[in-house]
């Protein structure tokens, strides 16, 4: 049989007189009879197996009838014999009785009733079916019974009236032994009697009644092997069960039943055969056929089946091979695979657009690879060494790749391990995605929000203007009239060298001082780029306080510092940290423009807790309502006639920017605390 290859490629490049729909196969027209033929013999045998199993079966359900009918027979002849033989000693027993009576007198032991216990001692014992034996005279009152538990009637009405009279009284009439119909007796259950007459000098005297219990005559006279193959049951004339044994439980099977007679009055005896498992041999044989049966039957359409599948798999193979083609030439992530050793093994289209090299530059190549920039190589096999040994991270990491033209490339990598069909790892497969634009656009996004927290800044220098204004006055009216001064002690020549060495030292502070402020100001509306240095957090607060004191004394705001002595530092923008500060104050002293003066107070607070540090800025202004603080640090959103609306959008995006959290709580003494977290772990 001819064979097809199983790759991709060369079942995609056959074509013509070398294709699939081309073979020899293709042109060979077998007559549809030789087709049927097959077809019919298994048919065929098949019938012939399966009548086989049937004619199998039959004859295991006829054998399994015979035995059944054959233990049936022998149980009943088994019971008749046992009754038989009790007839048998109950009837001496009553001759012996009426011979003593005839010799009363002569000897005490034998006496009819010293007769009647022994016997009747003999026979319950050795008959457990036997419940009791009991002798009545000739009216049908009881004279003795063994064992002594007689009913509480003393009549024979009482055993099953109209039964047992009737039986006492065939008994008196025939002369011979009579059997009861079947009667319930509770506890015992259904139950019988034998009534054997007594004769005395031809006279009748009374009658023995053998008391037989039917449940304990299939307890004791049915043998265990009996019980373990089949269920006896004894039935009154109406399908009634009256007693029942059996060792086994399952579905009924066969059944066969028989008169029981002795006692007669219509019992029946009837065993039921269960369903077993059946012979295993044969079970296994009729398995066996079966299999075999329908391989061979299956056998007939293996070939054309196969074929059908082989071709059909080589289309969808083809199919799959364009399809996955085309979803490949399409994509924008690129792919790369890599065996355990780091070798390219696959890339796609888009891997080659990235780095400008095609998929035969690539493939076989160990690092380092041709698209790694020569300037971070050490960069590279780091995250090379990564990949290869699992160790790379499941969220990706960035890395650049130089393309063929020299302009660098920003991508995310994710690796995942390459397992084949077999379930073992080959290599490593990786998703490659182009970040560069999404760089710019992060980027532009910085730049943009520099212009924006700029414009913030001179926005509020803009709104402190005169505030800073009236606060850098104060030094330079001071350094005019000390200057003032020391000019006129130089003109008057009354002066000495300590008057004026006393007099230009306060002029230096105070130009020191207005020195300060215009520093302040320059450094806050100056244009920087965000810069991370190791800051005194204690000296960001002083000069932010610092810089607010002033606008604080127009409002009349007091200002409270809470700071330890010693505050950690941290890794951070001062200069932004100082906006934050500032805006947050500012805030503050706005919003008790409507408290009274002696309740004006701003509350500065830092403290360390757990790896980080917590500034609060609690004012006792009007508080936040509900309606406004779902949209406080919302963009553009502001609750002043003449703002911007950016403050605390802008101070939230520093703090997340330095790694803490930014949020509000209403004061304990009324107003609004402003709450914010920086970490430490900066080392």
């Amino acid at each position: 049989m001819r064979t097809f290859p199983n790759d991709t490629e060369a079942g995609t490049a056959r074509s013509g007189k070398g294709s699939p729909l081309s073979s020899p196969f293709a042109s060979l027209h077998w007559p549809r009879w030789t087709l049927l033929m097959p077809k019919l013999a298994v048919g065929l045998l098949v019938v012939s197996l399966v009548s086989l199993l049937w004619l199998l079966h039959r004859n295991d359900v006829e054998e399994q009838r015979d035995t059944l009918i054959a233990d049936i027979l022998w149980i009943e002849q088994s019971f008749r014999f046992h009754l038989a033989g009790n007839e048998e000693l109950v009837n001496q027993t009553g001759l012996d009785m009426g011979t003593a009576a005839a010799e009363r007198g002569k000897q005490r032991e034998r006496s009819p009733a010293h007769i009647f216990k022994v016997r009747a001692q003999h026979i319950v014992k050795n008959n457990p079916e036997v419940e009791q034996l009991i002798w009545l005279d000739a009216s049908g009152k009881v004279v003795d019974a063994y064992p002594n538990q007689v009913s509480d009637h003393q009549e024979v009405d009482i055993f099953g009236s109209p039964v047992t009279r009737d039986a006492f009284d065939f008994a008196h009439k025939l002369g011979k032994a009579t059997y009861t119909d079947p009667y319930q007796a509770a506890p015992l259950g259904a139950q019988i009697e034998l009534f054997v007459p007594i004769y005395h000098q031809g006279e009748f005297a009374g009658a023995l009644v053998t008391v037989y219990s039917l449940k304990s005559m299939l307890t004791h006279l049915v043998p265990w092997w009996f019980a373990e193959k089949y269920q006896l049951r004894i039935l009154d004339d109406s399908g009634s069960v009256l007693a029942s044994k059996s060792n086994i439980q399952g579905e009924p099977g066969l059944s066969y039943s028989l008169p029981f007679d002795p006692p007669g009055h219509g019992l029946m005896l009837e065993g039921i055969a269960y369903r077993g498992a059946g012979n295993p041999a044969q079970l296994v044989l009729a398995g066996a056929i079966i299999v075999l049966a329908g391989a061979v039957f299956w056998s007939l359409f293996a070939i054309r089946s196969l074929i059908r599948k082989r071709l059909a798999a080589e289309q969808a193979l083809r199919d799959e091979h364009a399809f996955r083609q085309a979803m490949e030439d399409s994509m924008i992530i690129g792919m790369r695979a890599r065996d355990m050793e780091g070798r390219i093994t696959y890339v796609n289209p888009a891997f080659c657009r990235m780095c400008g090299y095609a998929a035969e530059e690539l493939v076989g190549r160990l690092p380092p690879l041709p698209y790694w920039d020569p300037n971070s190589l050490d960069t590279h096999e780091e995250q090379n060494a990564l990949v290869l040994t699992g160790h790379a991270p499941n969220e990706g990491f960035e890395a650049g790749i130089r393309h063929r033209d020299g302009h660098t490339v920003h991508t995310m990598v994710y690796a995942t391990p390459l397992i084949d069909a077999a379930g073992r790892q080959t290599g490593w497969i990786s998703s490659v995605v182009d970040i560069s634009e999404r760089k710019k656009a992060q980027a532009l996004q910085r730049q943009q929000q520099e212009k924006l927290e700029l414009t913030a800044r001179l926005v509020t220098m803009g709104e402190m203007a005169s505030t800073l204004a009236h606060e850098l006055n104060q030094p330079l009216s001071a350094i005019a009239s000390y200057t003032t001064g020391c000019l006129n002690r130089l003109e008057s020549g009354a002066y000495s060298s300590d008057e004026l060495s006393g007099a230009l030292q306060k002029l230096a502070l105070q130009a020191q001082r207005a020195g300060r402020i215009i520093r302040r100001v320059h450094d806050f509306v100056r244009r920087r780029e965000p810069q991370r240095v190791i800051c005194q957090l204690y000296d960001v607060i002083d000069d932010s306080i610092a810089f607010v004191e002033p606008l604080a004394r127009k409002q009349q705001v007091q200002v409270l510092r809470l700071l330890p002595p010693h505050l950690p530092k941290l890794l951070a923008d001062p200069v932004l940290l100082g906006q934050v500060m500032i805006n947050l104050m500012r805030n503050g002293i706005d919003a008790m423009a409507a408290t009274p003066v002696e309740r004006r107070q701003l509350i500065v607070e830092a403290q360390v807790l757990e790896g980080q540090v917590e500034v609060c800025i609690a004012d006792r202004g009007c508080g936040i309502g509900p309606e406004v603080a779902e949209k406080l640090f919302s963009p553009f959103f502001t609750t002043k006639t003449e703002g911007m609306g950016m403050g605390l959008n802008i101070c939230r995006s520093v703090i997340e920017f330095h790694g803490g959290r930014l949020w509000f709580e209403p004061g304990a003494e009324g107003g609004t605390v402003f709450i914010f977290t920086l970490p430490l772990d900066w080392e």
